[in-house]
């Protein structure tokens, strides 16, 4: 019986699998345990592998619930988000662009927003600028860069400040996030201002780092990278109240940022970093400089060629000449005062005003003053100065407030309520003229004594501290004589004097006792000015204004404008006349005569206060009306100043410069005729000149009221 061999196994070649044979699932690392040992070693290895597998299952399902968590939330922003359209413009106040007569935008007031551009449309050197300076792998990343942020924190702890303070490794994503405050709105129940609530926004805590995760994934889900762009460039801040980059654009160049090239590129990208800081406006060299490192950061990521580079460097942006010349400063600070709130301070609509302002004008005022005190005011003077130009019916067309003009600063011109001095003494006179009194009527200039109740005694003294006897109305204002003043003052009733200075609108409560007559009480230079433009055009009281019309942006038709100051006729137009020509003589031949100007007639009156506290000279031609206050801010007495020194040659200075290429035209008064003297008989003893009437009458009222004084 041969044996059965068993049968051989058949060798099958293993089937190929198609493609590449897949990777077995990857096990969590686990501890080695060596094998044998004794029960000791055993024991610790099997302790530490129990505590990694525990380790390791915590890990992973704690990063699975953060990855919920996070997809949760950014899912929630993202059913959040409003449409595009709705984010580039969301201001909780609104703006205001003023026009001169011209109609050139002059001065903004306000956050202004340019208009919408886009990522398609802007100078694509405008976009190169931003991204090379704030995100450059911006197209690549998902919203968050953690390159980026790790690099911010070795930066903050290198520099000794904390991980989160200072350089903050955000990208243009996350930045948007921060500007859209991670989509909580503006609530004045919750801030204060818009400042404030942006300042907030901006507040670099932990928990806000970590909202701004799921909020960049958001907005990257929501928008494409040139639409997360365009929320960036229309809602940054850019300085000088420049909301967006095409308002930046338009204030610091007067070109749209679709036109721009990379000189003005990189200079507006560079004020993202600290935007008041570089503003141009503020100091264009280093607003210049900050360019240049942008232009650097350009030329490196490509985004500039060799020419493009060496041209750039060689020519840096410089500001338009509108915004060079910041000028009226203090012109658009007043408007922003006198007119209602809700149209200018506090405003949520975008406000166009069509002003009275006249660069040309602003500027020879400014340069007037500019010139007198370099030639004539002692180095290391804190003498202040305030000028206002207007025309006869009380368009405000310039206007300086002091030497160095800040937007918001000490306007002098409105906020500096000072007496008046001398300079009150033509509304005195007015009061006169249409009570029947005359040019060249007499009153006595000789020594006076006044009991006031409850003061006592009071005598008024004139500069030069002598008397001259009988004079006539003229040369008691020509001279600025006080005593002379104040009989007629007092002859008239001081309610009348405040009554006809009220009238003509200097508006703050005037003094009671007999000093109202020299200008004891206080005012300001731009109602004082329109006072004296309401002798000029005839004797109508004159309100000051400098707005023609306003409306709000997009709308046709304005909300009011304004043709005309003039009001109601205080004086008749032959008193206004007599007195013009009055203050004629005062530039003429009296106190004003450094204010003459040649060729050309002007009337006006100095003023000097108490101890020289303040000079005023105000005046004007038949063109225009300019008032000139000088005096200290802490109201100590001012060196060596009068109303008809330097006051009186910074107006003539001024209405120079004004009236160049103007014709001259004569002023609209009447020069009385003077009374002829009585000839005395041939063989007689020469005889007094014979008084009229009228100061036969006056000189019995001041006898009864004086004692013959």
């Amino acid at each position: 019986m041969s044996s059965a061999k068993p049968p051989r196994k058949k060798l099958v070649a293993p089937q190929r699998a198609q493609g590449k044979p897949k990777p077995a699932a990857r096990k969590p690392a686990q501890i080695r345990k060596p094998r044998g040992g004794n029960a000791v070693t055993r024991f610790f290895w099997a302790t530490l592998s129990l505590i990694w597998r525990i380790l390791w299952g915590v890990a992973w399902r704690g990063a699975a619930t953060v990855a919920l968590i996070l997809a949760l939330a950014t899912f929630y922003f993202y059913s959040t988000l409003p449409p595009l359209a709705d984010l580039l413009d969301d201001r909780a106040q609104g703006s205001v662009t003023m026009m001169d007569r011209n109609g050139e935008v002059f001065a903004w007031r306000g956050e202004t927003f340019g208009g919408v551009i886009t990522a398609g449309t802007v100078s694509p050197h405008l976009k190169n600028a931003i991204v090379a300076t704030e995100d450059r792998r911006f197209y690549w990343h998902l919203g968050v860069s953690p390159r980026g942020i790790a690099g911010a924190i070795r930066s903050n702890l290198a520099a000794g400040r904390g991980a989160l303070s200072g350089a903050g490794g955000s990208t243009i994503t996350q930045q948007v996030a921060k500007l859209l405050c991670l989509g909580v709105p503006f609530d004045t129940a919750t801030w204060d201002s818009e400042a404030e609530y942006e300042a907030d926004c901006r507040r670099g805590t932990v928990w806000r780092k970590i909202k701004e995760l799921p909020y960049a994934f958001a907005l990257e889900a929501k928008f494409s990278k040139d639409e997360i762009l365009t929320i960036y460039m229309n809602r940054a801040f850019l300085g000088a109240g420049a909301r967006g980059f095409e308002a930046a654009a338009q204030r610091y160049f007067g070109r749209s940022a679709n036109e721009i090239g990379p000189s003005e590129s990189a200079m507006l990208a560079g004020l993202l970093v600290a935007p008041s800081y570089y503003a141009p406006t503020r100091n264009l060299e280093r607003a210049q400089e900050r360019a240049a490192v942008v232009i650097e950061l350009m030329h490196d990521q490509g985004y500039l060629d060799a020419h493009e580079y060496s041209e750039a460097r060689a020519y840096p942006a410089t500001l338009s000449n509108r915004a060079e010349e910041q000028q009226g400063i203090n012109f658009a600070d007043w408007l922003m005062v006198d007119s209602p709130a809700f149209l200018t301070r506090e405003t949520t609509e975008d406000v166009i005003m069509r002003t009275t302002f006249d660069p040309r004008l602003q500027a020879a005022t400014e340069a007037a003053v500019a010139e007198v005190f370099a030639t004539k005011v002692r180095e290391g003077s804190e003498a202040e100065v305030a000028v206002v130009v207007m025309s006869a019916d009380g368009a405000v067309r310039a206007m300086v407030g002091g030497r160095d003009a800040s937007v918001g600063g000490f306007n002098r011109a409105v906020q500096a309520v000072r007496q008046t001095g001398s300079a009150f003494k033509p509304f005195l006179f007015a009061a006169a003229l249409e009570n029947g009194f005359q040019p060249f009527d007499i009153v006595e200039d000789a020594p006076l004594t006044i009991n006031i109740p409850g003061s006592g005694p009071w005598s008024p003294r004139n500069y030069d501290g002598e008397f001259y006897g009988f004079v006539t109305l003229t040369e008691a204002l020509t001279d600025s004589l006080n005593t002379p003043a104040v009989r007629i003052s007092e002859a008239m009733g001081r309610d009348r004097v405040r009554e006809v200075a009220n009238s003509f609108g200097l508006r703050s409560d005037l003094a009671e006792g007999p000093a109202l007559a020299l200008g004891a009480s206080e005012s300001n230079l731009l109602d004082m000015t329109a006072a004296y433009a309401g002798i000029l055009n005839g004797g109508s009281a004159v309100r000051a204004y400098g707005i023609e019309e306003l409306k709000l942006l997009g709308d046709n038709t304005p909300l009011f404008g304004v043709s005309t100051g003039i009001g109601d006729r205080v004086i008749s137009e032959s008193s206004a006349q007599m007195l013009t020509w009055m203050m004629s003589r005062v530039i003429e031949e009296g106190t004003g005569q450094r204010a003459r100007l040649p060729g050309r007639e002007a009337a006006g009156k100095t003023g000097t206060t108490q101890a020289a506290r303040d000079a005023w000279f105000i005046g004007f031609t038949a063109d225009y009306v300019a008032g000139v206050w000088m005096g200290n801010d802490d109201n100590s007495p001012l060196t060596g100043v009068t109303g008809g020194g330097l006051p009186a040659e910074i107006w003539r200075e001024t209405m120079l410069r004004v009236h160049e290429g103007l014709p001259a035209r004569p002023l609209p008064m009447a020069a009385p005729a003077r009374p002829q003297p009585v000839e005395a008989p041939q063989r007689s003893a020469p005889q007094p000149q014979r008084e009229s009437p009228l100061d036969d009458a006056i000189r019995g009222i001041l006898g009864s009221i004086f004692g013959g004084n």
